[in-house]
């Protein structure tokens, strides 16, 4: 059985062509593997708002997206950011099929309300239609998804990459689900804990070691485990080696979340 993997790349774990470069060559080596990508792009998205005089509110950790704000958001994601990394992938011999959540409706979303707050124009995936990607990987084209989507009205939301990457990870069944950070792991103080079970991630949690952005990361990836992904890691990339480590369940200098 091929293994599939599923890797979340968010804005800064990736710096420039290098990396995708060396995630090419990986991909290259493995041909029985089956990669999908899921990216996101807050800082960029940042700045475009920024120089539309746009005002970034966060909500514990979660961009607010306003009406006005909903197409700067999607041309971000899925123009500039979806279209650089499959041209980069594709420059390294690594066919691709761009794509988002809203491509023939492979996540359909309605409106996240959390605590009782409103995010505005921020999707909640509802429903996963994973034909499109599994088509792509049937073609040996590797799937690169900018997780805006759409609720059945077809209106643009945007939705928290790291999620989408747990909904889809689900969807299509992988093996792993891969978040590539700029960090090394889920650690505490400068240690690295190599694996944890779900129990032990969330006493971390009420216990204020696992804190700030990491919090989200780790929800995203329990959602994933609780749907019957085996593994979920939360890596800093390390070069090709990276993906054979995975693949072969050798240890890495990352986290490893298992049921």
């Amino acid at each position: 059985m091929k293994s599939r993997i599923l890797f979340k790349i968010g804005g800064q774990a990736f710096t420039g062509e290098d990396g995708f470069r060396d995630l090419a060559t990986a991909i290259q080596s493995n041909q029985e593997l089956e990669v999908i990508i899921v990216h996101g792009g807050g800082a960029e998205i940042s700045q475009a708002l920024k120089d539309a005089d746009r005002e970034t509110v966060f909500i514990d950790g979660i961009r607010v997206t306003q009406a006005e704000d909903i197409k700067i958001v999607e041309d971000v994601l899925s123009g500039t950011i979806n279209q650089r990394i499959a041209s980069w992938l594709s420059a390294n011999g690594v066919a691709c099929r761009r794509m988002s959540g809203k491509t023939e409706r492979l996540f359909i979303v309605a409106p996240l309300i959390r605590k009782g707050k409103d995010y505005g124009y921020v999707g909640r995936i509802q429903q996963v239609n994973p034909e499109v990607v599994l088509q792509a990987l049937a073609d040996s084209r590797v799937p690169v998804v900018s997780p805006i989507a759409a609720d059945e009205n077809q209106e643009s939301y945007n939705v928290n990459a790291d999620s989408a990457a747990a909904a889809l990870a689900a969807g299509v069944q992988c093996t792993d689900l891969v978040y590539v950070t700029d960090v090394p792991g889920v650690m505490a103080g400068e240690d690295v804990f190599h694996a944890l079970t779900i129990q032990q991630a969330k006493s971390l949690i009420a216990a204020g070691t696992i804190k700030g952005g990491m919090v989200a990361k780790m929800e995203s990836a329990f959602e994933a485990l609780d749907q019957k992904v085996p593994r979920v890691h939360i890596i800093q990339w390390q070069g090709p080696t990276t993906l054979n480590n995975i693949i072969k369940q050798r240890s890495t200098d990352g986290t490893v979340i298992h049921r």
